[in-house]
């Protein structure tokens, strides 16, 4: 008789019982706090816009979709906390949009110590390597590309320009470790290493001083930069770097968030940001959000026009002000839309069990971008495309040109 009772009142997940709710929440620990506040805030924007947008209209089945934030100032800590209370107290449909390697790498162990609540990560803004593999892999899915596509395709594109003395600039944790490895690796396949790689501590801001670092990279007299850092460690480099008068070639992969980057620098140093962004090459994995040809962007500019919002107030003391548009918050936009395709494929009953056959499912999925995303069992990224970007005046464009940079 109970068990006849708690299933009308709700199902059985995998086992477990679970309670029939009116909103499904999806937890999103990330930097809202410290140097890196610009990744969670415009991140949770793109996000939050778009499940506004579908509750607006219905829900999914009925169904509104609830976004909760925590802020976890980029710092593994109080990640692993705020999972926890997403999972044990908050009930959380998932996990979503988690923000930076070290949060997330801290986590992973979680998702094991979870399985039997089926905990998932959907879609985590970070490229690194631990949760693309095993024993992890199972747990997670991305949409983002890696950071060893990024650096490699970076490495191929300086090397066919005749720029092979390359350094390093990296962050001193996991993030900035995968990414020098990546360059490493890439590197290698021309029998070529760096000429050198200098590290900084992370939780450094652009007030930090990157002399020392400049300073060595100047002195070993590279071609290029690839910098694994954050858009605030980035400009703080920039500054000390040009400071010498040197004007080397810096590429950053898609974490250092080049309109974060661009506008820290105008912030810094008001009428000569734009001379300071020069020969500064910004990675993106979604398409620029200024490329109207495609429908993703033309929806993602109208759900951002409707219904973009700042996160509670509590997450936003410093009043954080964003752009209209960002590639972060486009990405936010479309981890969103992939979670509001997969409620739509489990149907009216959506249980956690369900997440990786529905999203293995997803084959050649058409987001309206200029390549589809596809996830399979052996497979949870659902992209691969690198864009290249470049900081110029106080806008994030395509690189249109690159013989400009060839030696």
């Amino acid at each position: 008789m109970i068990f006849a009772i708690l299933l009308v009142l709700g199902g059985v997940d995998g086992g477990r019982i679970w309670a029939a709710e009116d909103t499904l929440k999806f937890g999103m620990s990330a930097a809202f706090s410290g140097p890196s506040k610009g990744l969670g805030i415009e991140l949770y924007r793109g996000a939050a816009a778009y499940f506004d947008y579908i509750n607006a209209n219905g829900g999914v089945y009925g169904q509104k979709l609830e976004l909760l934030p925590l802020d976890d100032g980029y710092n593994p800590t109080p990640a692993i906390a705020n999972t926890i209370r997403f999972i044990e107290q908050d009930k959380v449909f998932a996990l979503f949009s988690y923000v930076g390697t070290p949060t997330v790498t801290r986590i992973l162990p979680l998702l094991i110590k979870y399985r039997q609540q089926h905990a998932f990560l959907l879609f985590p803004f970070t490229g690194a390597e631990p949760h693309r593999r095993e024993p992890y892999s199972q747990y997670v899915f991305n949409l983002r590309t890696s950071y060893m596509q990024e650096t490699e395709a970076i490495v191929d594109r300086l090397v066919s320009l005749g720029r092979k003395r390359i350094a390093v600039f990296y962050q001193a944790d996991a993030y900035g470790r995968g990414g020098w490895d990546g360059v490493r690796r890439a590197l290698a396949k021309y029998d070529l290493k760096p000429v050198v790689d200098v590290s900084y501590p992370r939780g450094s801001g652009a007030d930090y001083s990157y002399a020392e670092q400049a300073r060595i990279i100047h002195e070993a007299g590279v071609d290029a930069v690839v910098a694994i850092s954050t858009y605030a460690s980035s400009a703080g480099f920039v500054r000390d770097l040009r400071t010498l008068h040197d004007n080397a070639l810096i590429a950053s992969v898609s974490f250092a968030d080049g309109d974060n980057l661009i506008r820290r620098l105008h912030e810094m140093f008001p009428g000569a940001g734009g001379r300071l962004a020069e020969n500064i090459i910004n990675m993106q994995v979604v398409p620029c959000y200024e490329d109207t040809t495609l429908s993703a962007v033309r929806e993602y500019r109208s759900v951002m026009d409707a219904y973009a919002q700042l996160p509670p107030e509590e997450l936003n003391p410093e009043q954080y002000i964003p752009r209209q548009y960002s590639a972060v918050s486009f990405e936010g936009y479309l981890n969103a839309r992939l979670v509001v395709e997969m409620l739509r494929r489990m149907g009216p009953q959506p249980k956690r069990a369900d997440i990786p056959a529905v999203m293995e499912g997803m084959d050649s999925l058409n987001l309206g971008l200029d390549v589809p995303v596809s996830f399979s069992p052996d497979r949870h990224q659902g992209l691969d495309r690198v864009y290249f970007m470049m900081l110029t005046g106080d806008m994030h464009m395509p690189v249109r040109n690159w013989e400009r940079w060839r030696l």
